[in-house]
């Protein structure tokens, strides 16, 4: 977000152009932006601006059990309220230095604001004292920051169609400061409490250089490098309530500073070519990893060091005039990130602590699938097989928090760990069609074989579920400015390490209409229209068991103004407005 990459076409829309949105929904959910554009003969300039505020209230309960000599259980149920606000300033300009290249300067800056609020009620007894105990736990939260971007884009293309070279380079910012104050109170009266200050700055650099050579129609050869390095601290301070001074005591034992060192870099080739009528795409990518954590005050270091490899190979054929068939490799990664990585015990209320594991390896996933694409009339189908297993695969762990401290007890600790591999087995499937003129479907269906294998601390596991999830996408367009939407999506349950977490199934609807010949639109959307969304997840293991249910406000109604003028156009930026606008939606399946 914040690169704003145009390349110019002569003679198109010069003047000024841009675009206002609005928005506004129920339970204080409103904002908005705006991007304006000026384009003339040697260069295109933009400024934008945007506030957002989106307000979600939810409810929960959780049931824990402790097992051992004496089984304790600690269950809760209440609600909470969370709330993010976003606001921010970003321009660029881009200057047609000749007619093939072409240089853009940009930045971005803004705030952020997270908060959220919560009342449990918690119910704690044990077999040896039947009497349960009763209180409530208030906890808020915040967290707040600026952050500041500033990119560079420059293309430089050549005689031959298609051949250019092109060099990124983006440089980013961030310092954010959380709090949270967790305070378990009786009748009213707070009898134990803690409170957490957290704070660090972050940079972020990297660079992008790619390089296009076509040879022919079906021929080209790609080659690029990609680099990023990271510096970032983070301080934390945890503090205790103390009943008789009624304040919050620092407790340095759980104090801790990291200091992150972290640099990417890639090399990449990618040829492609046609050879009997088969198209054949083959790619090799490199990577170096380079990853330092430092305790200060434990004086610990962890590192990383190393380099992988990632091939890569896709064919595909033509048969007749609308059937072509696929086939693929491909080795990805994924790594750990944020506090997946810190050896520290942190305290994120008064029954749960949470500690990463700088050990952590990457993910690395290896996927082989082979499909089908063709036309039956106006029906569009494509049929896909896969095989994909991952390699270290990371989950969180949960277990029972064992201290020294003998005097805090029914404590769960959440860490992270690679516990083994997974395998997925399945196909996919996609029929597009119109069943009538004026309705269109887009229907699509993912069934799979799903087993993950691996060690926990309790010894080793397999596990196995057979999933499936389906999207059915429905547009009726009622009249050349209006059309209405809806979409139906399901997911199975499914299977982890120590547990299952359940199906959930959301119907969303919306509705648009165009007024002025597109000069304004206005946009409905009613997102969980009748309320069927939740997160629900069952973890176990040879010392707990431990249920947690969450659902999110529903519906989630949001009406949104676009005022377009003067023709403007910028995909690039509706694709990023489309991404903020889900995530700020707080969609429950995120």
């Amino acid at each position: 977000s914040g690169i704003i990459n145009i390349i110019m076409k002569k003679n198109q829309n010069h003047g000024l152009s841009g675009v206002v949105n609005t928005n506004i929904g129920l339970n204080k959910k409103y904002g908005g932006d705006f991007l304006f554009q000026y384009k003339t003969e040697s260069f295109t300039a933009f400024f934008g601006a945007d506030y957002n505020k989106r307000n979600f209230p939810g409810t929960s309960n959780s049931e824990n059990r402790f097992i051992g000599i004496n089984t304790s259980y600690l269950n809760s149920n209440g609600s909470s309220q969370s709330q993010r606000n976003g606001s921010g300033v970003r321009g660029s300009i881009e200057f047609n230095l000749t007619q093939s290249a072409f240089l853009n300067l940009g930045g971005r800056f803004g705030q952020r604001n997270g908060l959220q609020n919560s009342l449990l009620n918690y119910f704690e007894w044990s077999t040896d004292n039947p009497s349960q105990q009763l209180y409530s736990s208030n906890g808020s939260f915040n967290r707040k920051g600026d952050f500041a971007e500033a990119n560079l884009v420059y293309t430089q293309r050549f005689k031959k169609d298609g051949h250019e070279i092109k060099a990124e380079f983006n440089f980013g910012y961030d310092k954010d400061n959380e709090s949270s104050i967790t305070k378990k109170t009786v009748a009213g009266q707070i009898i134990d409490g803690e409170r957490i200050d957290n704070s660090g700055p972050s940079r972020e650099f990297e660079g992008k250089v790619d390089y296009t050579l076509p040879f022919s129609a079906d021929s080209k050869f790609e080659t690029g490098y990609e680099g990023q390095a990271e510096v970032s601290e983070e301080n934390n301070n945890l503090f205790q309530f103390n009943d008789a001074t009624k304040s919050f005591d620092p407790q340095s034992q759980y104090d801790y500073s990291v200091k992150y060192r972290n640099s990417d870099h890639a090399l990449y080739s990618i040829y492609s070519d046609k050879v009997y009528g088969i198209g054949i795409q083959g790619g090799l990518r490199t990577e170096y990893t380079f990853r330092s954590i430092i305790l200060d005050k434990q004086n610990q270091r962890f590192a990383i060091d190393r380099w992988d490899f990632f091939p890569t190979l896709h064919t595909s054929y033509k048969i007749g005039e609308v059937t072509q068939t696929m086939a693929s490799y491909t080795r990805r990664i994924q790594r750990p990130h944020g506090w997946e990585l810190e050896p520290c015990i942190i305290w994120t209320d008064a029954n749960n602590v949470r500690k990463g594991n700088p050990d952590l390896k990457p993910q690395y996933i290896d996927s082989y699938e082979a499909g089908v694409q063709t036309l039956i009339g106006e029906l569009s189908i494509s049929a896909d097989v896969y095989y994909r297993t991952v390699h270290n695969k990371i989950e969180r762990i949960r277990s029972v928090y064992l201290p020294n401290d003998t005097s805090i007890q029914n404590v769960t600790l959440t860490s992270m760990d690679n516990i083994g591999h997974d395998y997925s087995l399945g196909s996919e499937y996609m029929f597009i069609f119109d069943p009538i003129k004026f309705w269109n479907v887009n229907l699509m269906a993912n069934l799979y074989s799903y087993k993950v294998v691996g060690t926990l601390p309790d010894g080793p596991f397999t596990r196995t579920s057979f999933n499936w999830n389906t999207r059915f996408n429905n547009v009726f367009k009622i009249n050349s400015s209006a059309q209405l939407q809806l979409n139906l999506n399901y997911n199975s349950p499914t299977v982890s390490s120590q547990g299952r977490t359940e199906d959930f199934f959301t119907v969303d609807v919306s509705a648009k209409h165009d007024f002025l010949e597109r000069l304004l639109t206005a946009t409905l959307q009613v997102r969980d229209l009748f309320g069927t969304a939740r997160m629900e997840n069952r973890s176990q293991g040879s010392d707990f068991y431990s249920y947690s249910y969450m659902k999110r406000e529903s519906p989630v109604v949001v009406l949104s103004l676009r005022l377009n003028f003067n023709n403007f156009k910028n995909d690039r930026d509706k694709r990023d407005q489309n991404d903020n606008q889900n995530d700020s939606n707080g969609d429950i399946t995120d």
